[in-house]
């Protein structure tokens, strides 16, 4: 694989979508989503010029991190389900974390964090019923449930839309999303300014972008 190309190529189309958005390529962080692959994916990438990656199993988050520690700037996301059992063992060394679902997993982190951890609630926009996250309706008042937590800092809001989904149902997902993350971010709450939107990846992004993502998860775009 031609890794140079096709970071290339998906930066283009970011910056046709955020140019007809009347948006700028700097607002966007383009996560590079490796966990399918070794420490030497993400090296090559690292050496190409992307600083943000994304993973979604401890273990093997664990190990990349043990051997990039020598690689500056590097900043991690995690962007998957997240077990309290392995919360103690992950928090301290990311810096987002996806997939914020639940009152319970807050607590944890809450217990477990030495750092205030900038977290994206996750939000089951299409109401999928395999998929984590919580209804749009309930996204407020767990947000207000956090208030007295000093360790979690909601810096946005997730979504995964649903793979089958028509570009109409898209278009509906993300445009949502986007609403109800300014809702949230009028409320003017300390700890959950909620200015950032994560959303899109390698088979949709560019209607993401197009409705106001300003973090996109991309896999399979960078390794074809």
């Amino acid at each position: 694989m031609d890794l140079q190309k096709s970071i290339i190529k998906v930066q283009k189309r970011i910056r046709k979508c955020v140019k007809e958005a009347n948006r700028k390529f700097e607002d966007v962080h383009l996560i590079a989503v490796t966990k399918y692959f070794g420490v030497k994916i993400n090296e090559q990438l690292y050496d190409l010029g992307l600083r943000e990656f994304g993973e979604n199993r401890a273990d093997v988050f664990l190990k990349k991190v043990y051997k990039l520690e020598n690689r500056k700037n590097i900043i991690w996301h995690f962007i998957g389900n997240l077990q309290r059992r392995k919360v103690k063992q992950v928090i301290n060394k990311i810096d987002y974390f996806h997939a914020l679902d639940r009152f319970s997993l807050a607590v944890e982190i809450e217990k477990q964090a030495a750092k205030k951890i900038k977290c994206f609630v996750e939000v089951n926009i299409s109401k999928e019923k395999s998929k984590h996250g919580f209804k749009a309706k309930e996204v407020e008042a767990f947000i207000y449930e956090l208030r007295n937590f000093t360790k979690i800092e909601v810096v946005g809001l997730m979504t995964v839309a649903a793979l089958s989904a028509s570009k109409e149902e898209l278009h509906k997902c993300f445009r949502q999303l986007k609403i109800l993350q300014e809702r949230i971010a009028s409320l003017r709450i300390a700890y959950a300014p909620c200015t950032e939107v994560s959303m899109g990846m390698s088979q949709d992004f560019e209607i993401a972008l197009l409705k106001g993502a300003s973090y996109i998860r991309i896999g399979t775009a960078l390794y074809s």
